[in-house]
C-alpha cells in the first residue's frame, strides 16, 4: 500500500513555474519582435523610394533646378514630423486607456494604406509632389500612434528582469531594418518601381497579423471623470516632476540635436572625402549611412548576450561623451576609413544610451502612464532628427559642413557633462530600478 501512495504523493506536486532566462522564450515578444523587425524593413525600404520619388518627380515633371528640387526632400520630413508633434500627446493617451495591440495595429493598418496607395499611383504612373507629401504625412500619423502603443507593450509582456534584454533585441530589429531595408529597398525598385511599395504592404500585413495573436492587454485604470487634455498634461507633469525621466528624455534630444552629422553626409561624399584621389561619391555616400547602424547592430547583439546592469547612468553619460567626441572627430577627418570607424563608433555609442535610456524610462514609469511618457520620448527623438538635421543645414551655412559637425559634436559633449551636473539623478542610478510593477499574463 505504502508504495502506491508513494508515487501517487510524488506524481500530484506541481512542477515549478518556467522562468524565462531570455524574452525571445516568451512567444508573446516572439511576435513582438517579428512585428518590430517586419514594420522597420517596410518603412525604412519605403524611406529610400519616397525620397527619391519626390526628387525625380520634382525634377523632370517639374522642371525644378537640383537646388529647388533638394528642398522638397526637406518637405518629406516636414510633412511627416508635423502630424506626429500634433498627435502625439492624444496618442500617448490613447495608448493607456486603450488596447495597446490594437493601438498599434491602427498604427500599421494607416502605413498599410499608405504603402498601397504608392503601390497605385507607382503603377499607373499618377505620381506627383502633393500626392507624395500627403501620402508621406501619413507616416507621421503612423509612428505618432506607433511608438507611445508598441513601446508600452514590453512590460505587460516581459517580466522586468527581461526587459533590458528585450530593448537590445528590440534594438537589434530596429538597426538591422535600417540597415537591410534601403538596401532591399532600392533593388527591388530597380527591378520594378512598384515592387518596394507591394512588398512593403505585405510586410505591413504580416506585422499586423502577429501583434494582434499577442494576448489582449490589460486596460490602464485611468479615472474616466478626467478630462483628457487633464490626462495629457498629467503625462508632461509626470515626466518633469521625475527628474530623472526629464534628464534621460532632454539629454537624447539636445545632444542628438546638436551632434547629428547624418544630414551633412552627402557633402562629404561629394566635396570632402575621396578615395584614391577621387570623391566617394553615392558608393561611399551609402556606406557612411550604414556605418552607425552596423556599429549599432554590432553593439545590440553584444548588449541581448551581456546586458550592461551595474553603474548604468554613469556608463549612459560617457556613451553620449563617446558618441559627441566620435562626432567632431568625423568632421575633421579626411581620411574615408577613418570617416567609416567614427561613424560606426558612434552609432555603436547612441546604441549604448538608447539601452540604458529606454531601460530606465521603462522600469521607472507605472504601467498607466507609460503611452503617455512614450510619446513624450518619441516626440523628443522625432524632433531631434529632424530638427537637428535643419541645425545642421543652418549651421553648416555658417560654418561651412566641417565646422558645423565638429560644433555639433563639441556641443553634444557640452550637454552631457551640464547634464551631468544638472541632473545627479542620472549619475546616482546604479542599476535598473524595478519602481513600478506591470500588470502582465504570466509568461509562458
Amino acid at each position: 500500500m505504502a508504495s502506491a501512495v508513494g508515487p501517487a504523493t510524488r506524481s500530484s506536486v506541481p512542477s515549478p513555474p518556467f522562468e524565462p532566462t531570455s524574452p525571445l522564450q516568451v512567444p508573446d515578444y516572439r511576435r513582438f519582435w517579428l512585428t518590430r523587425i517586419c514594420s522597420m524593413l517596410a518603412s525604412t525600404g519605403i524611406a529610400v523610394v519616397l525620397g527619391w520619388q519626390v526628387y525625380d518627380v520634382a525634377r523632370a515633371d517639374y522642371g525644378m533646378s537640383p537646388g529647388q528640387a533638394a528642398f522638397q526632400l526637406g518637405l518629406v520630413g516636414l510633412v511627416q514630423f508635423l502630424p506626429l508633434f500634433v498627435l502625439a500627446p492624444f496618442a500617448g493617451l490613447i495608448a493607456d486607456r486603450l488596447d495597446r495591440r490594437k493601438v498599434g495595429a491602427f498604427a500599421i493598418g494607416v502605413d498599410l494604406v499608405m504603402a498601397l496607395a504608392l503601390a497605385l499611383l507607382t503603377s499607373f504612373d499618377q505620381l506627383s509632389l502633393p500626392a507624395l507629401f500627403l501620402l508621406g504625412s501619413l507616416n507621421g500619423v503612423a509612428r505618432a500612434f506607433f511608438s507611445p502603443a508598441f513601446g508600452a507593450m514590453i512590460a505587460n509582456i516581459l517580466p522586468a528582469n527581461l526587459i533590458p534584454k528585450a530593448i537590445s533585441l528590440n534594438s537589434l530589429a530596429m538597426q538591422g531594418g535600417m540597415v537591410i531595408g534601403p538596401a532591399l529597398g532600392g533593388l527591388l525598385y530597380a527591378l520594378a518601381p512598384s515592387a518596394t511599395y507591394w512588398f512593403a504592404a505585405g510586410l505591413f500585413a504580416v506585422a499586423t497579423l502577429a501583434l494582434l495573436s499577442i494576448k489582449p492587454m490589460p486596460r490602464t485604470a485611468l479615472q474616466r471623470d478626467v478630462h483628457p487634455l487633464r490626462q495629457i498634461a498629467d503625462g508632461f507633469a509626470f515626466v518633469r516632476s521625475e527628474r530623472l525621466l526629464l534628464g534621460c528624455v532632454t539629454l537624447d534630444l539636445f545632444a542628438v540635436l546638436l551632434g547629428g552629422a547624418t544630414a551633412l553626409l552627402p557633402v562629404y561624399a561629394r566635396d570632402i572625402l575621396t578615395w584614391g584621389g577621387h570623391p566617394v561619391g553615392p558608393l561611399g555616400l551609402g556606406q557612411m549611412r550604414a556605418a552607425p547602424a552596423a556599429g549599432a547592430v554590432a553593439m545590440a547583439l553584444l548588449l541581448s548576450a551581456r546586458p550592461v546592469t551595474s553603474n548604468v547612468g554613469v556608463k549612459m553619460l560617457w556613451a553620449v561623451v563617446v558618441f559627441g567626441a566620435a562626432t567632431a572627430v568625423f568632421g575633421l577627418s579626411r581620411d574615408y576609413l577613418l570617416s567609416l570607424a567614427m561613424l560606426a563608433l558612434l552609432g555603436a555609442a547612441d546604441m549604448v544610451s538608447v539601452f540604458i535610456r529606454n531601460s530606465l524610462i521603462q522600469l521607472n514609469t507605472p504601467d498607466a502612464m507609460r503611452g503617455r511618457v512614450g510619446s513624450i520620448s518619441g516626440l523628443a527623438i522625432s524632433a531631434s532628427n529632424e530638427l537637428g538635421e535643419m541645425q545642421s543645414g543652418v549651421a553648416a551655412a555658417l560654418l561651412g559642413a566641417t565646422g558645423a559637425v565638429v560644433f555639433g559634436g563639441v556641443g553634444a559633449v557640452v550637454i552631457t557633462a551640464a547634464w551631468a551636473l544638472l541632473f545627479p539623478e542620472l549619475r546616482q542610478s546604479r542599476t535598473f530600478s524595478t519602481r513600478y510593477s506591470s500588470p502582465k499574463e504570466p509568461a509562458t
